[in-house]
């Protein structure tokens, strides 16, 4: 089968990459990941097994996905990740295999990862002040990310890249302090527009901050250029200070629709497939598991289904109509 354009959209996006949440737990509480009391993690009968997502990936590698997410939850809370993962890298088709993580377990696992077979590395992490760290997270230790982060960087992985998602009453003040990193440290800091998700939609228009005020704050701290977008850089704009170590990028979901190039789907840790991030619809695969024929045929439902674009940002955009899951159940 040849399935470079099998997975093909009905705007003529060639889908090659996949999103796989492997838990919708965490060990962290983040406000707008996990809203207070508004979601309850699954149980475990209902997560796919790893033969399940072995099984899914090799269908979707014939069908010409060559990238691999694993996110979550915190995926490092899986038991035996660094098996799946490997089991994931040995299929022929697969290039690239990256984790987003919180960080929190990169310094007691990431030698394992790596000899896994993971590339890649993406951290979140939204505030570098303790106090205020702990406040979103909700009792994490800053420290615990920091120390990930570190090891990342001796191991190799690369790129490094550390999520950071801009919240106007939250972390404005520390945006110097990101930029400042990237110049000191081979990392790739990305400032991430605050998305209406799920449950905290509610609270979005009191604390969206656009991103162009991170570039007027890098022209304060000198000379920046545009860079050369990197394979795998995602839908970030990517800029570097003059003789710095790392890049800053900007993703900007509500003020500059990134639909246009959208080549990845999500699967959730349950097992159904989201063509869209923004989208309710979903199409169940563990159903066919132990049918081929019929798992492509729903990868293809996937594609039949995916919007052009998500509405955010529209003058009559519906905040209850997007998906009811939360970010922690979807993977982001």
């Amino acid at each position: 089968m040849n399935g470079r354009l099998n997975l093909v959209d009905r705007f003529g996006r060639n889908h090659d990459y996949l999103r796989i949440s492997v838990t919708d737990r965490c060990n962290l509480r983040c406000h707008y990941c996990v809203p207070e009391g508004q979601h309850q993690c699954m149980d475990f009968p209902k997560l796919l097994t790893d033969e399940e997502i072995v099984q899914i990936v090799n269908v979707g590698a014939k069908l010409g996905i060559k990238k691999i997410r694993i996110t979550g939850g915190e995926p490092l809370l899986r038991k035996n990740l660094p098996e799946l993962i490997s089991q994931i890298k040995s299929i022929p088709t697969i290039e690239d295999i990256a984790l987003t993580t919180n960080g929190v377990f990169l310094k007691k696992y990431g030698k394992e990862l790596k000899e896994a077979g993971l590339d890649r590395v993406n951290i979140s992490l939204d505030s570098l002040d303790e106090k205020k760290f702990s406040y979103i997270t909700r009792d994490g230790h800053l420290n615990d990310v920091l120390e990930g982060i570190q090891t990342s960087v001796e191991l190799g992985f690369n790129p490094i890249k550390i999520n950071a998602v801009l919240m106007k009453d939250f972390n404005v003040d520390e945006i110097e302090d990101f930029l400042l990193w990237t110049i000191r440290e081979p990392i790739n800091i990305r400032f991430i527009e605050y998305m209406p998700i799920g449950q905290t939609n509610n609270v979005w228009s009191n604390q969206y901050q656009s991103l162009e005020i991170v570039k007027e704050i890098a022209e304060r701290i000198g000379q920046y250029n545009p860079v050369t977008t990197h394979k795998n850089s995602g839908p970030a704009d990517q800029y570097a200070f003059e003789n710095a170590k790392g890049t800053f990028g900007l993703i900007h979901p509500i003020s500059c629709n990134f639909c246009d190039n959208c080549n990845r789907l999500r699967l959730t840790a349950d097992g159904h497939l989201k063509p869209c991030l923004f989208w309710q619809d979903e199409v169940s695969l563990r159903q066919f598991i132990d049918n081929e024929q019929q798992l492509i045929h729903a990868f293809k439902k996937a594609m039949f289904i995916k919007p052009e674009r998500h509405q955010m940002g529209d003058e009559n955009f519906d905040f209850g109509n997007p998906t009811t899951r939360v970010m922690s159940a979807i993977g982001g």
